[in-house]
């Protein structure tokens, strides 16, 4: 429908593609007046049984009054949500308010389509509107015998309260989100997003849409690499003017294929690509790899194409990789896919990659199999006009194949999914990401990102925040996946260092020194003339040393011994041991498989990576033992603050863009009210005119008092240009007045406020700030020089935790000043945690305040009090990852 002709009121934001269950897509949106023949189809579809559980009457036919009440809402007391799949209704869900704070909500699912999760989709979404609306709690009449929908209660991780009255059981629950909600939506979209890559990654049936006999097009070649790789499945080449193809039958549409087709690979030009979808839709085809290329990259008209493609594919149900997607491998002996253009591929292994471009993913598939890196499975997201690295993501979760994941991102469309994807995967996998930032300069053609006007080092908080390794280029990346993929994380920084060299072994050590890492073994410098014996026998004792955590072996091709056989001493030392090891041995890079049989294994051997120069293998060795130590240790629990009134809050920020719908910066006492609601209190302040006023405020508030101007330029500055304190009777106000005056008067800049004189401590910033592409970014540091001069600013993105908000307050250079620097007595950092767990609430629940500064903070060591506040609301920005599920 075009958008002229939405009804008054219609909500767009409330659209949304998700995955169902069985990893299909559908769409879900308010139902519109014009839905009133697909809604009679859908009821027409139903069964007596599903007829009757809904409306508790065998209601054969909607009437023409049921059709309009239906269709016609108010979207705020009465809404309505569908799903659809192929323009056809599948699912609907409501609610109706009941009073200012409760609604009656009802579901009616497709018999066709039960078991998809849609019901569980509907609540999701309801509640997250109804929650926006001001609705607290949600009630509904269900019959007893309507399993199906009680479950979906029940299953959604609300307390639900059951009772039965005249037959008909009443269910009620509060829809305010629970730890055990939210746990439960973030497990269904993995589990459905999961399966939907699955689907993906390991199709029976291929079609190649554009195959031919042409080696030199992508259609030939991509057909031949299908063959060549001697994938486990059907292949079926698509082309209407050849007969056969490689010896296979070829079929001019993908509709005349006989069977089911799950993956078409489609290949013809950009203009034909919109026909082949719809013929992939017809037919029933699952998914879509569309290396074609001319879209988004190319230009606007490109870019409306690429829309329309995945406008189309998601309304059939299909998920889409590309367009100008480099392919897709699978390298299980059961599937055996290798569905890209690449030349070369690396041999089986354990390393899931993922690549945004076709000429990156060459450069990556080559440089893996230069090094003798097996992978698991490799996906090129081309466009990233659906399918992503966090569906990649969600599907390594769960891969057994996949011990550890590298990622090269161009670009990153949903930092909020990312982040949350990431740290699940990275507490069970070490994810490697190579990303040299988030800014509009370094995001490639045909990708959509949201400018974002955070630093940065947002962009690298939120990296370190999720346990993620971040890399500078492919090479680090490779350098770190060889050894987290083939040895034991590090249990610690101490290390072993075992070689032929003295010059090696000095290198090695000041590069262990400058990672962080700690020498506690050697080096240990073997002759130019030592055997295989001597060297195994240096290696074991280094294993064997209980005070090392990993041993790093570095040699020259030895006078006396040869390179082999000093291999086959490093290997045989690693396998005996649970420390892992990397090797140095000069001009080589790669993993080292052990061709020759490690003694008393049998032949079953740990590869040893190794490294051409020992600077390579320190700094991988370091990036593995951080990641060890961010993995054991305690991730900490959600912050959740007590004392929140949410709706006060809600109250504030409605009244203040009721009257002002572009927002703007709030008053003092608005600023205190909002903070208020989330349990933060402000430090009163009385602005003056005149220095009678000043006094006059001084003697309400007590001696002694704080007199500052509130100028914007000297408000902020360090020292104390614009503010006296400590004055502690009348005749010191009138000083401070007559100073202050004299100096900013010429400045416009004598704008004053009196304020109860604080505690001695430290005068700390939290900050909030809402990115269109992060959301909210918390920020604190310590106020005055090291935030204005040295930008000694520690960021971190909500939800955090505990641990997180404690790393946040440690992170900063000037942190040694609370904790008691020279001698002072520490701040008392249990209060400054709980003020910025509450500031991140506050930012994570409503998305008007586009900034929030509270500075200063006084930190001392009886707590903390917040002396300033400024806070700006807008309106609600669109956040890439909302409180339900959404494909973004």
């Amino acid at each position: 429908m075009a958008e002229a002709t939405l009804p008054p009121g219609y909500p767009t934001s409330w659209e949304a593609d998700v995955v169902l269950r069985d990893g299909t897509v559908a769409s879900v949106r308010p139902i519109r007046p014009d839905d009133g023949d697909a809604l009679q189809r859908f009821h027409n579809a139903q069964s007596d049984e599903s007829i009757y559980l809904r409306f508790f009457a065998p209601l054969r036919r909607l009437s023409d009054a049921d059709v309009l009440r239906f269709t016609h809402v108010d979207y705020v007391d009465r809404v309505a949500l569908v799903v659809t799949m192929r323009e056809e209704i599948i699912g609907v869900g409501r609610f109706d308010r009941l009073d200012a704070r409760s609604a009656e909500v009802a579901f009616n699912i497709s018999d066709h389509y039960q078991g998809k999760g849609i019901g569980s989709v509907l609540l999701e979404h309801l509640a997250a509107i109804a929650r926006d609306l001001g609705i607290a709690r949600f009630t509904a009449e269900v019959l007893p015998q309507n399993r199906k929908m009680l479950a979906v209660f029940s299953d959604a991780g609300y307390e639900v309260a059951r009772r039965i009255e005249d037959g008909v059981v009443e269910v009620g629950f509060d829809i305010e989100p629970t730890d055990r909600s939210r746990a439960v939506e973030m497990s269904r979209e993995h589990r459905a997003e999961a399966q939907s890559l699955r689907a993906l990654l390991t199709p029976q049936t291929i079609a190649v849409v554009g195959a031919s006999r042409r080696t030199d097009t992508f259609g030939g070649q991509l057909l031949d690499r299908l063959l060549e790789s001697k994938f486990a499945g059907r292949v079926v080449p698509v082309n209407p003017h050849v007969k056969r193809l490689r010896r296979l039958t070829c079929y001019p549409t993908v509709s005349a294929v006989p069977g089911t087709v799950d993956l078409a690979i489609v290949a013809v030009p950009a203009p034909a690509v919109l026909e082949v979808v719809d013929e992939c839709a017809e037919a029933g085809v699952k998914s879509l790899l569309v290396v074609s290329a001319g879209f988004a990259e190319e230009s606007p008209g490109g870019a409306a194409l690429q829309v329309e493609l995945v406008r189309r594919a998601r309304g059939a149900g299909m998920r889409v990789i590309g367009p100008n997607s480099f392919g897709i491998i699978n390298n299980d002996p059961e599937v055996r896919l290798n569905a890209t253009l690449a030349p070369t591929l690396p041999p089986p292994g354990r390393l899931g990659l993922f690549a945004q471009s076709g000429a990156l993913g060459i450069a990556v598939l080559a440089s893996a199999a230069r090094r003798n890196l097996g992978i698991s499975t490799f996906g090129s997201a081309g466009n990233r006009a659906d399918v992503s690295g966090n569906d990649f993501m969600q599907y390594w979760i769960d891969d057994d194949a996949t011990e550890a994941v590298g990622l090269y991102l161009e670009s990153m469309g949903n930092p909020r999914k990312f982040s949350r994807i990431a740290r699940k995967l990275a507490l069970i996998k070490p994810v490697i990401v190579v990303k040299s930032g988030v800014s509009r300069f370094g995001v490639p053609p045909g990708h959509t990102v949201r400018e974002t006007k955070a630093r940065p080092e947002v962009f690298s908080a939120m990296l370190k925040q999720a346990g993620v390794i971040r890399v500078e280029n492919v090479h680090q990346l490779f350098d770190i996946a060889q050894l987290v993929v083939h040895q034991p994380l590090p249990a610690g920084d101490r290390v072993a260092i075992v070689g032929n060299s003295a010059a090696l072994g000095a290198l090695t050590a000041d590069a262990c020194t400058s990672w962080g890492l700690t020498v506690a073994h050697g080096p240990v410098c073997l002759a130019s003339e030592a055997s295989a014996e001597d060297f195994r026998a240096a290696l074991d004792r280094a294993f064997e040393d209980p005070g090392v955590d990993s041993v790093v072996s570095c040699f020259i091709p030895p006078l006396a011994t040869g390179d082999e056989q000093v291999a086959a001493a490093v290997r045989d030392a690693s396998a005996a041991s649970d420390k892992p090891c990397v090797a140095t041995f000069l001009g080589l890079r790669g993993v080292d498989d052990g061709h020759s049989s490690v003694k008393g294994t049998g032949g079953d051997v740990r590869a040893i990576p190794v490294y051409a120069m020992p600077e390579d293998a320190v700094r991988a060795l370091a990036a593995a033992t951080r990641y060890g130590q961010w993995r054991s240790r305690d991730q900490g629990t959600p912050v959740a603050p007590v004392g929140i009134n949410r709706r006060i809050a809600e109250d504030v920020v409605g009244t203040v863009l009721s009257v002002s719908p572009t927002g703007r910066r709030l008053t003092h006492d608005e600023a205190t009210a909002l903070l208020a609601a989330y349990g933060v209190d402000v430090w009163g302040q009385h602005e003056v005119e005149t220095v009678e006023d000043a006094v006059a405020a001084a003697e309400e508030l007590g001696y002694p008092v704080v007199l500052k101007s509130v100028a914007p330029m000297v408000r902020h500055q360090g020292g104390s240009g614009g503010v006296r304190v400590d004055l502690v009777n009348e005749h010191e106000v009138r000083t401070a007045w007559a100073s202050l005056s004299e100096r900013l008067a010429p400045l416009q800049a004598d704008r004053f406020v009196v304020q109860k004189m604080a505690s001695p401590g430290v005068a700390c910033v939290v900050t909030s700030d809402e990115d269109p592409l992060f959301g909210p970014v918390i920020g604190f540091s310590v106020a005055g020089l090291p935030t204005e001069l040295l930008d000694d600013v520690a960021h971190r993105i909500p939800p955090l935790t505990d641990v997180t908000v404690s790393e946040l307050i440690s992170s900063i250079k000037a942190a040694p000043v609370l904790h008691g620097y020279r001698g002072q007595t520490p701040v008392h950092r249990a209060a400054l945690a709980d003020l910025i767990a509450r500031v991140s609430v506050l930012a994570d629940d409503m998305p008007e305040i586009a900034s929030l500064v509270l500075n200063p903070v006084n930190a001392h060591p009886g707590g903390v009090e917040v002396l300033g506040a400024e806070i700006t609301l807008a309106p609600a920005p669109r956040r890439m990852d909302p409180g339900r599920r959404s494909l973004t």
